[in-house]
């Protein structure tokens, strides 16, 4: 774990230093709104040198360098800035993304924002922490009392048309919905009690491995739309409390089933 804690505030300063002079960054497009810059790969390299240097036996997924199927066995898997969009235009809610995993069992998880430094944390049967102090999932029973949290793959209209059903179902239900551009962030939010669930479709590994334990060891429960454990497969990953997370998949699984 301080292998992970170490490698993400390093990364952490790097980023930030990046991002008091993003004006000179030069962004370029992978796709539609889908974006990369010097930042991104100089702090995934950053994280990675850390990692190697503890454990160079262990294989690296990683959104920058490596967009190759999971590789069995031990291996990190890395967002360098999640919420690249958010970077590049001044907006203070990105993070650093960090698992550690094996096969399809996540072991151990950091999930950094540097702009207002908050370090969540967890390890497998050991809780979730925030800058070292426990966090646990909201208690809510009702959906009306809560917010909730979601993301678009804009990218993808179909599955946006698809994801839209539910988002409005769940908007008129709720406290209110929030989109803030950052999957990670959103998963260490229900961890920490600040959203009660958040769902997305089409998200890649290296967006939600961390989120996941986070979530997970503050006693909320994870699932894909359809209540499997697949999530890092489908890329669809619905995140809440167990309560509220029964309510959620009772709207959200007929329109993915």
């Amino acid at each position: 774990m301080n292998v992970i804690i170490r490698a993400a505030r390093a990364a952490g300063r790097e980023a930030m230093m990046f991002f008091t002079r993003r004006h000179e960054l030069t962004v370029e497009s992978k796709g539609k709104n889908d974006f990369v810059t010097l930042a991104d790969t100089t702090v995934e390299k950053e994280i990675i040198r850390h990692l190697h240097k503890a454990y160079p036996q262990y294989g690296v997924i990683a959104e920058e360098s490596s967009r190759k199927q999971i590789p069995p066995g031990w291996r990190w898997i890395v967002d360098p800035i999640d919420g690249t969009t958010n970077f590049i235009h001044g907006l203070p809610h990105f993070a650093i993304s960090i698992a550690l995993a094996n096969d399809a069992e996540i072991h151990a998880a950091a999930v950094f924002n540097p702009a207002s430094d908050e370090l969540f944390s967890a390890e497998r049967g050991r809780g979730a922490f925030l800058n070292g102090q426990r966090i646990r999932s909201t208690q809510n029973h009702r959906l009306d009392q809560c917010l909730l949290a979601t993301g678009f793959p804009v990218n993808k209209p179909a599955i946006v048309h698809r994801h839209m059903q539910t988002v409005e179902e769940l908007l008129v239900g709720s406290r209110g919905i929030r989109r803030m551009g950052s999957a990670a962030l959103d998963l260490a939010f229900v961890a920490a009690g600040r959203y009660d669930g958040f769902w997305e479709p089409a998200l890649h590994p290296w967006d939600i491995a961390a989120g996941v334990l986070l979530v997970t060891e503050a006693g909320g429960m994870v699932t894909d739309f359809v209540g499997t454990k697949k999530f890092l497969d489908s890329g669809n990953v619905l995140a809440a409390s167990p309560q509220i997370h029964r309510i959620l998949l009772e709207t959200i699984q007929p329109a993915w089933a």
